[in-house]
C-alpha cells in the first residue's frame, strides 16, 4: 500500500527564468542564490502531518541530488506561471523515476489541464488549508490520484494557519525571507489574478500568529530583511495597524533584527499614520502598483483606486515618509494611445522611482480581462506568461509591433546606467528628508564580513572606476553623505541593481525583437496565402 505512517515527501520548486526580479548579477555580489524562498511549500509542510518526512530543494538553489529522488516517496510541487517551463519538466522527471507527483500552487490552479496533461497524479489546487486535508485523506485510503479543490467562493479562515517550516530552508542562499499577513485584496482591476486566487475580501492573520512567525525566524538566527508577500499588504488597515501596534515593541525589545518591505496599493499615501507605523516598525520599502500614468487606460481596466489622487504626488508623499518606493507598469491598454512608453519613462523620471518593473499587458487566466477577450475572439494563445520578455497573448488595439518597440525603447531608456543611479540618487535624497525619528530604528548589530566588502568593492571599481558613471557615482556618493548618510547602505544596495539590468535589457531587447520578427512573418504569410485561398475557393 502507497500510504505509510511517514510519508518521504520531497518539496520541489521549480527553476524560474532570467526575470525582472532575477538579479542574478547582484546576488552573485552577496553570494546569494535566490531572492526569496518558496513560503508557500513551507507552508504546505507545516499543514501536512508533521508525522511525515520532508526535505525541500530550490531548484533556483540547486539541483535535486540522486539520494533526495531516491529517498522520496512522494514528489510535491508549487509554482507561479512564470516558472511553469522548469515545473513540466520536473513533474516528468519525477514520473520517470516512478514517483507519485502532486502539484499546487497559482499555475496549477489556474490551468490544471497544463499540468495533469504531463503525467501528475494529485491536483491539490486553490488554498492549501482547505484542499491538502482532501490530499491526506486520499493518500490514506490508497488512491493513486485525485484533483482536490475548494467549493466556489470557498477561503480559508488564515488564522489557523500554522508557523511555515522555516527549518527546512537553506537561510545563507536567500537575499531575503518570506511571511505572509493577508490574502485577498478589495479591489477589481481587470487585468489581476489575485482576486480570482484569493478573493475580495482580506483575511488577515492575527498579530500575535504572525509575531510567532517572526519568533521562529529569531530563534533559527536570520537578521536581514523579510518582503511580506502579500499582494497588498494594507487591504485591511485597520488589522494591518492592529499589527503594527504590536510589531512595534517587540521590535524595539530585540533592537531591530529586521527590515521589512511589502506590496501596497497607491492610497497608502492618503494615511499618513500608517505610512508612519510602518517607518517606526522598520519598513523601508514598498511596491505600488501604479501601472500607467494615462487616466483613461486606468478607468478602463477599473483600477479606480489610481484616480482619485494625483498619482506623482502620491509617490513623492510617500517617499517623503521614509519608504523606497518599487513601482509596476504596463503597457498594452485597450484605448491606448501612441507614446504609452515615453510618458511612463517621464513619469519614473519625474518621480525619482528607482526601481521601476515595467512588462506588456498579459490576460492571466480567468481574470475579467481574460473572459473580456475570449468573448471578443481576441486571444491569440490560451496560456500566459507574466515575464518581461514575452509579447502580450491577445490582439490589443494599436499595432502589435508598436507597443513592442515603445516597451523595449522605454525599458532600454528606464536601466541606461546614467538614469538609474540619478533617479537612486534623487529617492534617497527625498528619503533623506523623511519626518521620522532616526535614534534607535534599525540599531540591530550589523555583520560586516569580507564578503560584504568585496561587494561593496565591486560596485565602486564598476560604477565609479570603469564605467562612465565614474564622477557620476563619487558625486552622488559624497552627496549622500551630506545629506542622507544613514541611507548610504541602502542607497549602495540599489545601485548594486543596475549589474543586473544591465544584462536583463539586453536580453528583453533581444527576445521581444525575435518575437516580433516571427509575429509579423505569421502575419505575411497569413496575407499571402488569404489570395490563393479565394482563387481555389
Amino acid at each position: 500500500m502507497f500510504w505509510r505512517l511517514s510519508m518521504k515527501v520531497l518539496l520541489l520548486y521549480p527553476l524560474f527564468p532570467k526575470s525582472f526580479w532575477s538579479f542574478e548579477k547582484t546576488l552573485a555580489l552577496l553570494n546569494r542564490k535566490a531572492m526569496l524562498p518558496p513560503l508557500g511549500l513551507i507552508t504546505v509542510a507545516a499543514i501536512l502531518p508533521q508525522e511525515w518526512q520532508y526535505q525541500l530543494v530550490d531548484r533556483n538553489v540547486r539541483p535535486v541530488t540522486e539520494a533526495e529522488w531516491a529517498w522520496a516517496d512522494v514528489v510535491i510541487l508549487s509554482a507561479m506561471i512564470v516558472q511553469k517551463e522548469d515545473l513540466l519538466a520536473q513533474i516528468q522527471e519525477a514520473k520517470q523515476r516512478g514517483k507519485r507527483v502532486a502539484v499546487g500552487g497559482p499555475y496549477a490552479t489556474a490551468l490544471p489541464h497544463e499540468v495533469s496533461t504531463v503525467g501528475a497524479d494529485y491536483l491539490i489546487l486553490d488554498e492549501g488549508e482547505i484542499t491538502l486535508p482532501m490530499f491526506v485523506a486520499a493518500i490514506e485510503r490508497g488512491e493513486a490520484s485525485g484533483t482536490f479543490r475548494a467549493a466556489p467562493g470557498e477561503r480559508p479562515d488564515v488564522t489557523i494557519t500554522p508557523i511555515p517550516r522555516f527549518d527546512l530552508l537553506e537561510f545563507d542562499a536567500y537575499a531575503e525571507m518570506s511571511v505572509q499577513f493577508s490574502r485577498g485584496c478589495p479591489f477589481q482591476c481587470e487585468f489581476c489574478d489575485i482576486i480570482v486566487l484569493y478573493g475580495r475580501k482580506p483575511r488577515t492573520k492575527t498579530p500575535e500568529q504572525l509575531l510567532k512567525e517572526l519568533d521562529r525566524l529569531y530563534e533559527l538566527g536570520w537578521r536581514r530583511s523579510i518582503f511580506m508577500v502579500d499582494d497588498n499588504f494594507i487591504g485591511n488597515k485597520r488589522n494591518v495597524k492592529l499589527f503594527l501596534k504590536a510589531l512595534l515593541p517587540w521590535m524595539v525589545e530585540r533592537q531591530y533584527p529586521f527590515s521589512f518591505a511589502t506590496e501596497a496599493s497607491v492610497d497608502l499615501a492618503q494615511d499618513q499614520e500608517l505610512m508612519d507605523s510602518m517607518v517606526q516598525c522598520n519598513f523601508g520599502a514598498v511596491f505600488l502598483g501604479i501601472e500607467t500614468p494615462d487616466e483613461a487606460s486606468l478607468t478602463l481596466t477599473q483600477k479606480h483606486q489610481n484616480t482619485r489622487d494625483s498619482l506623482s504626488e502620491a509617490v513623492l508623499t510617500i517617499t517623503r515618509s521614509g519608504l523606497r518606493v518599487m513601482a509596476g507598469f504596463i503597457i498594452g491598454f485597450d484605448g491606448e494611445k501612441a507614446g504609452a512608453g515615453q510618458r511612463i519613462v517621464q513619469f519614473v523620471e519625474q518621480t525619482a522611482i528607482p526601481t521601476a518593473l515595467f512588462s506588456m499587458l498579459q490576460a492571466l487566466p480567468d481574470t475579467a480581462l481574460w473572459h473580456r477577450l475570449e468573448k471578443e475572439g481576441r486571444m491569440r494563445v490560451k496560456s500566459a506568461n507574466i515575464n518581461q520578455t514575452t509579447l502580450m497573448n491577445f490582439v490589443p488595439t494599436r499595432p502589435l509591433e508598436e507597443i513592442a518597440r515603445e516597451y523595449v525603447e522605454a525599458f532600454w531608456q528606464l536601466y541606461e546606467p546614467q538614469a538609474f543611479l540619478d533617479r537612486a540618487y534623487r529617492h534617497y535624497r527625498l528619503l533623506g528628508q523623511a519626518n521620522y525619528p532616526k535614534k534607535g530604528r534599525g540599531s540591530g548589530k550589523k555583520n560586516v564580513n569580507w564578503v560584504m566588502l568585496r561587494a561593496l568593492f565591486t560596485i565602486c571599481w564598476r560604477q565609479g572606476v570603469w564605467r562612465d558613471t565614474r564622477w557620476q557615482f563619487w558625486r552622488n556618493l559624497w552627496g549622500m553623505y551630506q545629506h542622507n548618510r544613514g541611507g548610504i547602505g541602502p542607497y549602495l544596495s540599489v545601485c548594486a541593481q543596475i549589474e543586473h539590468f544591465l544584462e536583463y535589457r539586453q536580453i528583453v531587447r533581444d527576445q521581444i525583437a525575435a518575437q516580433v520578427a516571427e509575429f509579423l512573418a505569421s502575419e505575411q504569410q497569413l496575407q499571402t496565402e488569404a489570395p490563393s485561398t479565394k482563387v481555389a475557393a
